[in-house]
C-alpha cells in the first residue's frame, strides 16, 4: 500500500507563484482543497506534517503534472489514491472539497489505513 496525494496544481514555478497569489488574495477561489487543508500560504501546517510523518505507510505527494507523467493516469484533482497493483480511490475531489478542516481530512485518511498492531 502506498498512499498518493495528488494536488490540483502543476509543479512549475509560474504555477507556484499563481497559487501563492491566489491563496493570499482570493483564498475562496483557490482550486485545490487538498492544498487548502494541508498548507498555509507559505508552509505546510504543523498538524498535517506530524500526521503524515506518523502515517505508517509509504506516501507520495505529487502535483498533477508529476503524477500524470510518472503514472500515465488521469483523474479529477485533487485526489488521494491507494496504489497496490492498481489505483484505488481513497478520497475523490468532491469528498476532499466537502471536508470542513484538517482534522476531518486526517480522520478520513485514517479510515483507510491498515490497523496498527
Amino acid at each position: 500500500m502506498t498512499l498518493i496525494f495528488v494536488y490540483n496544481t502543476d509543479s512549475n514555478p509560474i504555477s507556484s507563484l499563481i497559487d501563492l497569489g491566489q491563496k493570499i488574495l482570493s483564498p475562496e477561489t483557490y482550486s485545490c482543497s487538498l492544498c487548502k487543508l494541508t498548507h498555509g500560504p507559505f508552509t505546510e501546517k504543523e498538524a498535517w506534517k506530524a500526521f503524515r510523518i506518523s502515517i505508517g505507510v509509504p506516501v507520495e505527494f505529487l502535483h498533477r503534472d508529476e503524477f500524470e507523467k510518472k503514472y500515465n493516469q488521469h483523474f479529477q484533482y485533487p485526489i488521494i489514491l491507494d496504489k497496490n497493483t492498481c489505483f484505488d480511490v481513497v478520497l475523490t475531489k468532491k469528498e476532499l472539497d466537502d471536508l470542513a478542516n484538517l482534522d476531518a481530512l486526517i480522520a478520513a485518511v485514517k479510515q483507510h489505513l491498515p490497523a496498527k498492531e
